[in-house]
């Protein structure tokens, strides 16, 4: 059940098919601590799920220092991961006391330091891809740009995306970019397809790229929404996996599956506290789903067959 490798664009980075998200590390109880980071760290490590994906608003600003904190205790993980961190929202928190109202940044000065920030707050030497998190209205692609440049030339960080983005607002930047950006990472689910409607995924597909796919479980809906139309897809979901020939998949382990199975190679970010199932889910990768199968999927989440 290893997870396998990926190339985000044709230049790179390579991560892992499967990212782990540090989300809600500080949030939970059972996360909360450099020990129990470690220890899952090293558990999406043996299983092949190398990328951690980061954002420095996570935890109210504290989960990057937490993530450090356990890579401080075993610096040797630091040469085996590849790090995501996004920047670009001012969230009004007591760990920033200058942030009057919440808002966005891209302005060079900000991604600079929010960057030199992050990177000593996880203690590594580089980023493998920076991400500005929300669109930014007041952004000016010139000055990203020369920013981005500036951080890759001092090897910062090494290559650089979007996240949340629209299809114009990606080519915005990028029209002002000497290298490619290599994701637009965006809210995807077999409960939220707005990337399949949207332009998102056809643009990554034209682009070469690979998306990436935030709340690939609905926010763990899957597993607490009682809602008609949740448990339809459910039922779905569960009838997908009955029709497998592998032991233990469950609704996850499906829709990971079918994110899987698009053509633009939609990279899924999944976080979880539970380490059974965080180990079990190579098992997402061996899952074979005929294009029925997809479809049934989509026909469950829609509430109705194709057009």
């Amino acid at each position: 059940m290893s997870v396998s490798q990926i190339q985000l664009s044709a230049e790179g980075p390579q991560i892992s098919r499967l990212v782990f998200g540090a989300w809600r590390l500080a949030d939970r109880p059972e996360t909360n601590s450099a020990a129990a980071v470690g220890e899952r760290i090293r558990a999406a490590i043996d299983m092949g799920m190398t990328t951690f994906d980061h954002a420095d608003i996570y935890g109210n600003y504290t989960v990057e220092e937490l993530f450090g904190e356990a890579l401080k205790s075993s610096p040797e993980l630091k040469n085996k991961i590849q790090i995501v961190t996004k920047t670009g929202i001012k969230l009004l928190s007591g760990n920033r006391p200058e942030h009057r109202l919440k808002s966005y940044d891209s302005s060079g000065n900000h991604v600079e330091q929010s960057v030199d920030r992050s990177l000593q707050n996880l203690g590594v030497e580089k980023i493998d891809c920076l991400l500005i998190h929300r669109p930014d209205f007041l952004v000016d692609p010139d000055e990203l740009a020369h920013t981005f440049d500036k951080l890759r030339t001092q090897g910062k960080v090494l290559s650089f995306g979007v996240s949340n983005h629209t299809v114009s607002q990606m080519e915005l930047l990028q029209s002002r970019l000497k290298f490619p950006l290599v994701t637009n990472q965006v809210e995807m689910s077999p409960l939220c397809l707005d990337p399949l409607n949207n332009g998102v995924l056809d643009h990554c597909l034209k682009r070469g790229v690979s998306p990436m796919a935030w709340s690939p479980l609905g926010g763990g809906r899957l597993f607490h929404d009682s809602s008609s139309s949740t448990q339809r897809l459910v039922k779905c979901l569960e009838s997908v996996a009955a029709r497998q020939d592998l032991a233990g998949l469950g609704v996850d382990h499906i829709a990971l599956a079918w994110l899987l199975a698009h053509p633009a190679r939609i990279v899924p970010v999944v976080g979880t506290a539970n380490l059974e199932r965080l180990r079990s889910y190579g098992l997402a990768e061996e899952v074979k789903l005929s294009r029925e199968d997809w479809y049934e999927i989509w026909q469950a989440s829609t509430g109705h067959e194709v057009p």
